[in-house]
């Protein structure tokens, strides 16, 4: 029973779209009709400001790294098994991240799960997400795309995981997948990046509901 509420938790508090619930509470205004649109920080920095988009960033956050850190100590022993330590934390982080990209609050349409796998990953082993955000900023302040930034970084998840924990298979996957995640969410701004049409950081662009901004991809 532990672990099938666990399991749920995680997702029904990956699913929560706090960007949103703060624009709604401090603006009267929806996030998916302004701006680029979408439910995560960055618009919701965009629409609130700096500071509470800060305070958006880190509240999807924690959505990652609270079931990995709480919601992980109730799965029970069949999860637990000499093997596979860490498929209870594994577990538990990844289904708050697909409760971010697919809430059922919202019809299962979210953002792009960044900010949630990341908090998932530093709860799990925090030097993977230090190397993978060195990695990102490297990307986003050298090429100035913060989509290929996204994109890079949750490329070198896995392979820092297994650098790090050759010995722990399921981290590794669980790492794979999310960079997997990652991607499809980011499909639309692969597509542009290919055809040269994808805005770069600090680009002044007018944003209609719908679009995708320079940062619209990255949570």
């Amino acid at each position: 029973m532990y672990t099938t509420l666990a399991l749920l938790l995680s997702y029904l508090l990956g699913a929560v779209p706090f960007g949103l619930v703060l624009a709604r509470t401090i603006r009267g205004v929806d996030l998916r009709s302004v701006g680029s649109g979408n439910i995560g920080a960055t618009n919701a920095m965009r629409v609130l400001g700096k500071p509470l988009g800060v305070v958006a960033f880190l509240l999807d956050f924690a959505k990652g790294a609270v079931p990995v850190l709480w919601f992980a100590d109730w799965v029970g022993a069949p999860l637990r098994s000499v093997d596979t330590p860490l498929l209870p934390a594994v577990l538990c982080g990844a289904l708050a991240v697909v409760g971010h990209c697919f809430p059922i609050y919202l019809g299962f349409k979210g953002g792009k799960g960044v900010a949630t796998a990341c908090g998932a990953v530093v709860a799990i082993d925090w030097p993977v997400f230090v190397i993978a955000g060195l990695v990102w900023v490297a990307v986003a302040f050298g090429l100035r795309y913060v989509s290929l930034a996204s994109l890079a970084m949750g490329a070198t998840f896995p392979v820092v995981a297994y650098v790090r924990s050759p010995g722990a298979p399921t981290f590794v996957i669980g790492c794979a997948l999310l960079a997997a995640l990652i991607i499809v969410r980011h499909r639309a701004n692969i597509q542009r990046l290919v055809q040269g049409v994808e805005p770069r950081m600090g680009a002044r662009k007018t944003v209609s509901p719908g679009s995708s901004p320079e940062n619209e991809h990255a949570l």
